[in-house]
């Protein structure tokens, strides 16, 4: 089983955030992962920044939405 946790590197030790469920001695293979100050953000202004994100393709441009329209439609010949 694989996990994720916060952690903080302090004067050359690796230390985790929180409490970690792990037997003692247990070996593990750590990934490091840095967090860029951005994902330190509360998830409303992520929200808010994808939200403001331009819209991508042209007017009338296939879409999800168009889906069933497009696999069920008929040849019409």
């Amino acid at each position: 089983m694989s996990k994720q946790i916060p952690a903080i590197y302090e004067k050359g030790v690796i230390r985790p955030l929180g409490p970690v469920a792990l037997a003692e001695g247990e070996e593990l293979d750590v990934v490091l992962l840095p967090r860029s100050k951005r994902t330190r953000e509360n998830p409303a202004s992520i929200l808010a920044d994808i939200a403001g994100l331009p819209l991508e393709g042209e007017p009338g441009a296939f879409s999800g939405a168009d889906h069933d329209q497009v696999l069920y439609q008929k040849d019409e010949q």
